[in-house]
């Protein structure tokens, strides 16, 4: 299976952090049966655009890190007849990254990657409504960063 990312701004970001994105999507889409090709966008953008998206999707008038749009839902994905999926897009602020990697005392890359991770365990269909979930959407995304070898600070 090979998902492919569809950047709108790779330049926006460094080569290894793309690439450790790319190594991030093989890893957290190995356990979902999905078909021979995926696509997922992935967006970088302002805290200005992410606040208008974030307003006009979610009803949140504030910027946010991270927006994530699923394009099916459940396993939608899992029909035979599907022989390549959109699973979405993932909209990730620069800015937001930036200021949350300073207040956490890590690289931007890091906090990039967290967030692009975080991002892409909605489009699989991850949550952190409930307790539960949270928890282990939490110890999933702290184990694929590990797994890829992504920057710890």
């Amino acid at each position: 299976m090979a998902v492919n990312l569809i950047f709108n701004r790779r330049r926006a970001v460094a080569p290894e952090v793309a690439a450790l994105m790319e190594k991030i999507t093989q890893l957290a889409t190995e356990a979902v049966a999905l078909p021979a090709a995926a696509e997922i966008s992935v967006v970088l953008c302002d805290d200005r655009t992410i606040h208008r998206l974030n307003k006009k999707w979610r009803g949140v008038d504030a910027p946010t890190d991270v927006l994530s749009f699923p394009q099916l839902t459940g396993t939608d994905w899992q029909e035979p007849a599907m022989a390549q999926v959109l699973l979405g897009d993932i909209v990730l602020s620069l800015e937001s990254a930036a200021r949350q990697a300073e207040e956490y005392g890590h690289s931007s890359e890091r906090e990039l990657l967290y967030l692009f991770t975080h991002g892409l365990l909605h489009l699989l269909g991850y949550d952190h409504l409930q307790e539960d979930e949270k928890c282990r959407m939490r110890r999933r995304e702290e184990e694929i960063i590990a797994a890829v070898g992504a920057p710890l600070r």
